[in-house]
């Protein structure tokens, strides 16, 4: 496990590398400006279009490679929204941006299904548009459940939330909610009615706050009930939100997306608060968090699993003699360096401080951990980094240790150490471990 992959570790916002949105726009500049934004900002790949026709055209040559439409209602050659009605007969998902806007146009905007209508009326417009289209496209990766056993309804609430371009689960009664949270590990957002056959809303609020907490998932509660204390009861049963019915569709979709956002910034924090700051690997305490969970499933599983201590050798040294600035720059590079090897794979790699940096390796037994950590070894030895005009190689020392039973987790880092300070006494560059101890004492 390398750093998540929802927040860059230059700390950046999301970006959407490799998807293409159509921009419908006749005015040069907002144009020009939305394309350069949508570009350097999300990563998006961006196809303008300043007309109906340029649209058409566009939609003829490649018809399903855009991810979405941001569509001027009012063009020249489209006075009347043709250009928005052409991109959802190509059933694009598109974002409304408009000068010209009353109840009547509202209306009609909102019965195309569109994701977010944005006005050109203030100095935010361009601001607000952005933010409409990182929010769609993050809404994506979002999964919702829909809990309802009037078909009809949770029809209108399932049609708004993929709209709005969510992933959606739906469910038929509170049971049927329990278990679609069991099947799905990703669902962030529930969203409940009251009245149910087999349990009510509330009580699938209380048994879903028991298991999880606020900051993981949150439940917007919703119901055509006069009892204006149910708001007051479910939001004292663990609901982050209520809604009554009837609802106007853009305050459900903004209570939602308010919601997502909430969510969003609690892993941004919790993100920062697992992040060490020089290298963007985890750091230290996530690692003595989260190490010991690994460590203890796959014990309970009768796995094996190994932890290693790696050490920058001669750190000190370089230090003295280039500065820390120079250090820093080796700090980085091995990180990254090791960051690369280990991504998407399912081993925790931190930085333990200093020129410290430690890797747990579930089900994997002493032996198997020596020889990849040996190809670390090998491959950072090749690493080159460029201080005042010259090349400085760079070589680690690692020392690893195989978990054998339910021991602390300092005792199984301190038996990496043991073997760490072996390898450098045998000359630096090189891994020692408890496997190739008992393979030497056996030659």
């Amino acid at each position: 496990m390398a750093f998540p992959a929802d927040f860059n570790r230059d700390g950046s916002g999301p970006r959407f590398g490799s998807q293409t949105i159509l921009l419908v726009e006749d005015s040069r500049m907002f144009s020009a400006v939305l394309c350069h934004r949508f570009q350097t900002e999300l990563g998006l790949h961006v196809k303008p279009c300043s007309s109906l026709k340029a649209l058409q055209d566009a939609l003829a040559q490649d018809g399903h490679g855009y991810t979405l439409a941001v569509v001027d209602l009012n063009l020249p050659d489209s006075p009347y929204g043709e250009a928005l009605d052409c991109t959802v007969e190509h059933n694009i998902p598109a974002i409304v941006f408009t000068a010209t806007f009353d109840v009547a146009i509202r209306n009609r905007v909102m019965e195309r299904n569109v994701i977010d209508y944005v006005l050109k009326d203030n100095e935010f417009a361009l601001d607000n548009l952005v933010a409409a289209v990182r929010r769609a496209m993050l809404n994506r990766k979002t999964r919702v459940l829909v809990v309802d056993d009037v078909t009809s309804a949770r029809q209108i609430l399932v049609d708004l939330l993929k709209a709005q371009q969510y992933m959606v689960v739906e469910a038929t009664s509170g049971l049927e909610a329990l278990a679609a949270l069991e099947t799905y590990g990703d669902i962030e957002i529930v969203v409940t009615d009251h009245h149910m056959p087999d349990m009510t809303g509330y009580e699938l609020t209380r048994r879903i706050r028991h298991r999880f907490g606020s900051e993981n998932m949150r439940v917007v509660g919703i119901s055509s009930s006069t009892d204006r204390m149910l708001s007051a009861s479910f939001l004292k049963a663990g609901a982050s939100d209520f809604v009554y019915r009837p609802f106007v569709a853009e305050e459900l979709q903004w209570r939602i997306a308010n919601n997502v956002e909430t969510l969003a910034q609690m892993k941004q924090l919790r993100a920062a608060a697992a992040c060490d700051y020089l290298t963007g690997l985890y750091n230290r305490r996530y690692f003595f968090d989260h190490g010991p969970k690994i460590v203890n499933e796959c014990l309970r599983q009768k796995s094996p699993s190994s932890v290693a201590i790696l050490d920058i050798d001669h750190f000190k040294r370089l230090n003295d003699t280039y500065g820390h600035e120079i250090g820093d720059k080796v700090l980085k590079a091995v990180a990254n360096r090791l960051a690369a090897m280990f991504e998407g794979s399912d081993n925790l790699l931190s930085r333990l401080g200093g020129e410290e940096f430690s890797i747990l390796f579930p089900l994997m037994d002493s032996t198997s951990a020596t020889k990849l950590c040996d190809e670390i070894r090998s491959d950072i030895s090749r690493l080159k980094v460029t201080a005042d005009d010259e090349e400085l190689s760079v070589t680690v020392s690692i020392g690893v240790a195989e978990v054998s039973g339910y021991e602390t987790f300092d005792n199984y880092l301190n038996a990496a150490d043991q073997f760490l300070y072996m390898a450098k006494h045998k000359g630096r560059n090189q891994v020692f471990s408890d496997a190739k101890m008992t393979e030497e004492a056996a030659q």
